[in-house]
């Protein structure tokens, strides 16, 4: 039988299956998901796993429409058990099927044991995994494991894998790349490199942040028709970030309706970082941009950006003014940890007013931890380590888990960048998909605090200018690189993007 994947009961279309769901879930909300599918709504598990195979099928044939072989790598679970119902499709449609086996089917239990039946009553062919084959296929599936995994993939199934990355070209992954952890995205030991990915039902969280990316290929998304109420059931605080619109200028409006944001860095030798934050708060929309800066720096700072104002700072009583006139302060860019230095964050850091923290403010905060809830903190994973106290690797170890800790340690609405940044609020965790490998180069931090600040001066709430702000930021940096590509991308080629994304 041929199931279909989208609610209406229409043959999935890969357009239908471009458009991914906002709420992403954990590996242990998409098992609850598929309980409740099955037990509380009457749809037997083989039917899921059917529409499951069909989905990845459909996209198969989409995306390689010329594809005359194919190899399915089979494991030992309900993956392996999606991986036999796409075998059986292609082999009914004509194609060149072998299954490899890493696992004895004999021992294949429930509905994947049943779809293996099926396969083999359809004159399918399996042959049990071995190094040293040779294989060559048109395209290759990946349905050797499931989001269950929970430690370092080793033996046959690593073996499997190096053998799949080393030796194949188009390869698709059942529900996520195998030794990709569901949750965090991490690769656990080794993991397949696939071309594209076709997730079942609830959208995994993991195929979006830390190292996902360089794994998942192409996201698609298949809900295999299950009720809209089974969603409701399981609440999800996890979501994806979707651009939004920015409200509509009225036509009298002037600059005092769009906000002062007050940039406080560049000491000696730093006066770029500052330079650019301001820049970015303008080409977003801020109706002022003042900088409040080492004395030496301000004569020259606004040179080639005269709409800066740029001001002479010796110590925090010379600053106070500054703050007064503020609708939002930024502290960080350029900065440092000298004796001035700590003097005007100490001022700024009791303001009253709605404050981003960046860079240096980032590493003094991490000397005197204190909480408030009219900040965004944006701390890169470095930074993040010394606000929590522990190493790089273990912020990296879960993302989810570290931008939650820091937002609950420091209040307000925690950043964690990197791939697949996040953005942590009191009842929200968001992944903003944007951006690019090229954005790795100095100065991208400091564009991202002016156009959050940029953002909040015009009105939107903490949430959403940290949430918008790196999703605006990222998708400069995704059409900066369109026609030069990502090397060499520096931080002031996003300043055109952001002035055209902001009014679109």
């Amino acid at each position: 039988m041929i199931a279909h994947s989208n609610a209406s009961g229409k043959p999935l279309e890969l357009d239908d299956m471009h458009k991914l769901p906002v709420k992403l879930y954990r590996a242990e909300q998409v098992r609850e998901l598929d309980r409740i599918a099955i037990q509380e709504r009457g749809i037997p598990g083989f039917e899921l796993m059917s529409r499951a195979g069909y989905a990845v099928f459909q996209c198969l044939r989409n995306k390689w429409p010329y594809a005359k072989s194919v190899a399915v790598f089979c494991g030992s679970g309900n993956n392996a058990g999606d991986g036999y119902v796409i075998a059986r499709l292609a082999l009914e449609a004509g194609l060149s099927v072998v299954v490899y086996s890493v696992s004895d089917p004999g021992h294949l239990t429930g509905d994947a044991l049943m779809a293996y039946r099926k396969f083999i009553e359809a004159k399918g062919v399996v042959i049990p995994f071995q190094p040293e084959q040779d294989i060559e296929t048109d395209v290759t599936v990946d349905a050797l494991l499931g989001i269950g995994l929970d430690r370092p993939v080793t033996g046959a199934y690593a073996e499997a894998i190096a053998f799949i990355n080393r030796n194949q070209k188009h390869i698709i992954a059942v529900d996520i790349p195998s030794g990709l952890n569901a949750d965090t995205g991490n690769v656990m030991g080794c993991a397949v490199k696939a071309e594209c990915t076709v997730s079942f039902i609830g959208l995994k969280q993991g195929l979006f942040t830390g190292q996902a990316d360089d794994y998942c290929g192409e996201v698609f998304y298949a809900s295999l028709a299950v009720p809209d109420d089974v969603f409701e059931s399981v609440p999800s605080r996890t979501v994806r970030v979707i651009k939004s619109r920015l409200p509509n200028r009225d036509s009298y409006s002037h600059k005092g309706n769009y906000g002062h944001v007050l940039i406080v860095g560049g000491d000696r030798g730093f006066s770029g970082a500052a330079r650019m934050a301001g820049e970015a708060a303008l080409r977003v929309g801020s109706g002022l941009v003042s900088i409040a800066t080492w004395p030496g720096h301000a004569g020259f700072m606004n040179l080639n950006r005269p709409e800066l104002m740029c001001h002479g700072v010796e110590n925090a009583g010379q600053l106070r003014a500054l703050l007064e006139k503020a609708d939002v302060i930024i502290i960080g860019p350029g900065l440092g940890q000298s004796d001035w230095s700590s003097e005007l964050y100490s001022a700024a850091i009791n303001s009253p007013k709605p404050l981003v923290i960046d860079a240096d403010g980032l590493n003094l905060l991490a000397r005197a931890p204190l909480a408030k809830s009219n900040w965004i903190l944006t701390p890169h994973p470095g930074e993040a380590g010394r606000l929590l106290q522990c190493s790089v690797s273990e912020v990296q170890q879960d993302r989810f888990a570290s931008a939650a800790a820091i937002q609950a340690k420091f209040g307000g609405v925690a950043i964690l960048k990197g791939s697949g940044t996040l953005i942590a609020s009191d009842h929200e965790l968001a992944v903003s998909t944007s951006g690019n490998p090229g954005m790795a180069s100095g100065g991208m931090g400091d564009v991202l605090s002016g156009v959050i600040a940029g953002l909040l001066a015009q009105g939107l709430t903490l949430k959403d200018a940290a949430q918008q702000g790196v999703h605006i930021h990222g998708l400069a940096a995704d059409r900066a690189v369109e026609r030069d590509g990502e090397r060499g991308l520096l931080a002031t080629d996003l300043m055109d993007p952001l002035r055209q994304l902001v009014n679109s």
